[in-house]
């Protein structure tokens, strides 16, 4: 036996030390108030914390082995794809996706799910670790997008991507990795409400983010 500091005695046979970090982490879980759901990366519930399970009046075991959505509508069309595409490149990244659901009140509510890819080693298939953010909404949809705005680093982005450059060629000029580029992209879509980069670069060009009539694209002054 022996001692890991500040969580107490740890056997030394590494099963039965397997054992006691794994019902640590469950502890943990359990007490954060951030819905947190594991699942397998077809979609089927591995555990979920109370946080999540209260979303639907459950208890968290009654969730197990059920599918994720079957309790989430993804509003974000692109998800899917960009997760198969992170696990057939072994990426390990986070993807942001807008989401709803009924709770157990049975007032629709909208809000942002956060997708983790995790797992051992990149040459296996991950699972996922999901984490819900939740906005105030109620009715059938969300409210109205903001107006198109963009940071100086989404604005390179778009203009680079409006040449047409690849996710690999945008991530080199701009200096940061492809899943940056990725996670920038998502979260303009999101924020947009455009399905894909083709009607990103449109958007960018009818709202003034990228200057009109002009080759190579670049920002607007």
């Amino acid at each position: 036996m022996r001692t890991s500091e500040g969580c107490g005695p740890v056997p030394d046979d590494p099963r039965e030390a397997a054992v006691i970090w794994r019902n640590r982490a469950l502890r943990l879980l359990d007490h954060m108030p951030l819905p947190i759901a594991v699942c397998e990366f077809g979609g089927r519930i591995l555990i979920v914390n109370r946080a999540m399970a209260a979303e639907f009046g459950c208890l968290p075991g009654q969730l197990n082995n059920r599918r994720i959505l079957e309790f989430f509508t993804l509003r974000d069309s692109g998800t899917l794809e960009a997760l198969t595409e992170a696990v057939r490149l072994h990426r390990r990244s986070q993807y942001p996706a807008r989401v709803s659901w009924t709770p157990a009140d049975g007032r629709e509510r909208h809000g942002e799910m956060t997708v983790a890819l995790v797992g051992d080693s990149p040459e296996q298939t991950p699972s996922l670790l999901l984490s819900l953010r939740t906005a105030e909404f109620t009715g059938a949809a969300p409210p109205p997008g903001p107006q198109a705005e963009a940071s100086p680093v989404e604005t390179r982005i778009l203009a680079a991507a409006a040449r047409g450059d690849t996710t690999a060629q945008i991530a080199r000029e701009i200096g940061i990795t492809p899943d940056g580029v990725n996670y920038h992209l998502s979260r303009l879509s999101r924020r947009w409400r455009v399905p894909n980069r083709t009607a990103l670069v449109a958007r960018a060009y009818t709202t003034g983010v990228l200057a009109p009539n002009t080759w190579p694209p670049r920002p607007s002054d």
